[in-house]
């Protein structure tokens, strides 16, 4: 499908699903031109803590070349799908992507996306939903996803006469926010748009423990304490981080109940694989006893918050981010008291030498963040740890 004025653009997409076009976005069969390249999308998720299904259905993404164009401003196109697309974030983890499709549009920058969702109306299954773990599916509230869309800001080069692939990568655990005991949750998007310039690389493989292959553990690649992609192992054991831009990159193995794992130094190419283990030599955890509570409020309720562990000599990596209740504005960690283990990536290993890093047990830096202000509160978890408060203007 192409870029089209919209009127042009509905009209043909409204010919393709007559026609009985599905499957993906379809084409209109016009040409690109000279100075047109195209743009594929797919879409990725990272873990969802605490759900069996995160639902959203997509009717199309609007993008556009200036990141503060209004709704009704010139410059936009849109990709209209043939029919609205139900995805399950949860399924699209390990590497797992989601084809949006591809289209045609005008060379050059675009740093404003806009993804619109359908709207949750009588009819089953709901278009926008979450099911708890054990619990029953629940309609996902999400405000402006039906008109405006979800803004994204971005920074996509097309260039002319080549395919820009870009891959939309969720955050499920980071974007649903319970509302109290309504029993009622917020969408709350935490989204990047990653670009994909090979197939061959940018790719993270490994493999933890078995016994650690369940939701509670999260495996994430971070560059200065910032996740760029994260996942949850597959039942063997087996991780795969896909995609990630090339660079180099600490690898942070955090479950439940256990201490933290930090693997510093992790290349990724473009022309191959990184492999961090093999079955045979799996990333464990020890148990973490005991664990300190940590919890507090933030104002307004909009705020994140994280904890972020500093290891001797570096780096420092995020060890835990907490949902704020979008009612009552209540956070709460379980942060392990045990030494954190830390080891330097070594490529095709036969051992892996992590070892525990004794000055940085229980010492923690809690960090809450509202419209792109921050504020940081050391904390050592070796003794109880008092209410956190934290307020914004």
């Amino acid at each position: 499908m192409n870029f089209l004025p919209k009127a042009a653009l509905l009209a043909a997409a409204l010919s393709a699903w007559i026609a009985g076009c599905g499957g993906g976005i379809e084409g209109t069969g016009a040409a690109p031109g000279p100075t047109d390249g195209t743009m594929r999308l797919s879409i990725t998720d990272a873990p969802a803590c605490g759900y069996d299904a995160v639902n959203l259905t997509i009717e199309k993404v609007r993008v556009n070349q200036s990141a503060g164009a209004a709704d009704a401003d010139a410059g936009w196109y849109e990709v209209v799908l043939p029919a609205p697309k139900r995805v399950d974030l949860l399924t699209l983890t390990n590497g797992v992507l989601e084809e949006l499709g591809q289209t045609a549009l005008p060379a050059g920058k675009y740093t404003q996306m806009r993804l619109i969702l359908a709207a949750n109306g009588g009819a089953t299954p709901l278009a926008n939903s979450v099911k708890p773990i054990g619990g029953v599916e629940t309609a996902l509230t999400t405000p402006s996803a039906q008109q405006s869309g979800l803004k994204l800001n971005v920074d996509l080069d097309v260039a002319p006469d080549q395919i820009a692939d870009f891959v939309i990568d969720f955050d499920a655990c980071k974007s649903v926010v319970k509302r109290g005991n309504s029993g009622q949750y917020n969408l709350k998007p935490v989204v990047a748009v990653i670009p994909v310039v090979s197939a061959a690389g940018l790719r993270v493989v490994g493999f933890v423990d078995p016994l650690l292959a369940n939701s509670a553990t999260t495996v994430s690649v971070q560059q200065g304490g910032v996740p760029v992609k994260a996942t949850v192992p597959e039942p063997t054991g087996r991780f795969v981080l896909y995609p990630v831009p090339a660079g180099a990159y600490d690898l942070v193995v955090t479950a439940a109940g256990r201490v933290t794992a930090v693997m510093t130094g992790v290349p990724v190419t473009t022309t191959a694989f990184t492999n961090i283990n093999s079955a045979a030599l799996p990333i464990t955890l020890p148990a973490a006893a005991p664990l300190r509570a940590v919890a507090g409020t933030v104002t307004p309720a909009t705020a994140t918050v994280r904890a972020l562990q500093v290891l001797s000599g570096g780096p420092t990596v995020e060890v835990a981010w907490g949902a704020v209740d979008a009612d009552t504005s209540a956070f709460a960690f379980n942060l392990p008291v045990q030494a954190p283990l830390k080891a330097a990536y070594v490529a095709n290993p036969v051992a892996l030498n992590f070892a525990a890093d004794a000055a940085a047990a229980g010492k923690y830096t809690l960090q809450a963040t509202s419209n792109g202000a921050s504020k940081s509160l050391a904390i050592d978890t070796t003794a109880v740890v008092p209410p956190v408060v934290f307020t914004f203007p």
